[in-house]
């Protein structure tokens, strides 16, 4: 096992020696230019390959563009992209839920060739006749692969933008939730500031409802009060004086 890697990695060395600087510049803009939801595309894959089939494309694709090896301005960007497909690829939820959306391609390609197939009896019979077998050979030939890429990338670009939308709700979400706590803090902080003042004038409040109880009114600040007026004794007699005539 171990002389058989070794055989192939020599083999490996010895194609890239061979390919040329065009070659390794059509691939990173074949990278970047591939679906970015779908790894599968990165790597140059089908859907049904092994992870020990990612892992070997990984590394042959990757050397092929590696910024060290390709001049190609953009070489590491391809580089990158290819990586973040292998991590996707090998771990099994990321995995999982590519192959999902690839099982719900299928079934829409399977129900829209069901109905092409009511249209046409010969197809029909044929089918019936070939036990599941002329599906199943329509399903590995190139046309239907063709379809089955366009479908996942049909699907899991609705699935992303459900995501993002989703994403955007949360996020305005928790922007009114930061914004009422906020105000919520204001509110009790400007409660406390009021509190506050008020003990801060305590005494002098007491003081002048002290003040109130002794004189009956509050004497404000700076206030003259008027003098009062004298009163004559009402017992006192007067005698009218005679007025002086001129």
């Amino acid at each position: 096992m171990a002389s058989t890697d070794a055989d192939e990695d020599q083999l490996l060395k010895s194609f890239l020696a061979e390919v040329s600087e065009a070659e390794r510049d059509n691939e990173v803009l074949r990278i970047l230019g591939c679906f970015k939801l779908n790894p599968f595309e990165h790597l140059k894959l089908s859907f049904d390959s092994s992870t020990d089939e990612v892992k070997k494309q990984y590394r042959k694709l990757s050397l092929l563009v590696h910024p060290d090896k390709c001049k190609h301005p953009k070489a590491q960007e391809a580089f990158a992209a290819l990586a973040k497909a292998q991590q996707l690829l090998l771990d099994p939820q990321e995995r999982g839920y590519i192959l999902d959306q690839v099982t719900a391609a299928k079934e829409e390609l399977r129900a829209k060739r069901k109905k092409e197939l009511k249209k046409d009896s010969a197809s029909k019979i044929k089918s019936q006749v070939d036990e599941g077998k002329y599906e199943e050979q329509y399903e590995r030939s190139e046309e239907f692969q063709k379809q089955l890429i366009i479908k996942v990338r049909e699907i899991l670009t609705d699935k992303e933008w459900r995501r993002r939308k989703m994403q955007m709700r949360i996020s305005e979400e928790e922007g009114r939730l930061k914004k009422d706590e906020e105000e919520t803090k204001e509110m009790w902080k400007r409660k406390r500031e009021h509190e506050e003042k008020w003990e801060e004038t305590r005494d002098q409040r007491v003081s002048s409802w002290r003040d109130f109880m002794k004189t009956g009114k509050k004497a404000r600040k700076g206030e003259i009060k008027p003098p009062k007026l004298k009163t004559e004794d009402p017992n006192k007699s007067y005698v009218q004086r005679p007025v002086k005539r001129a």
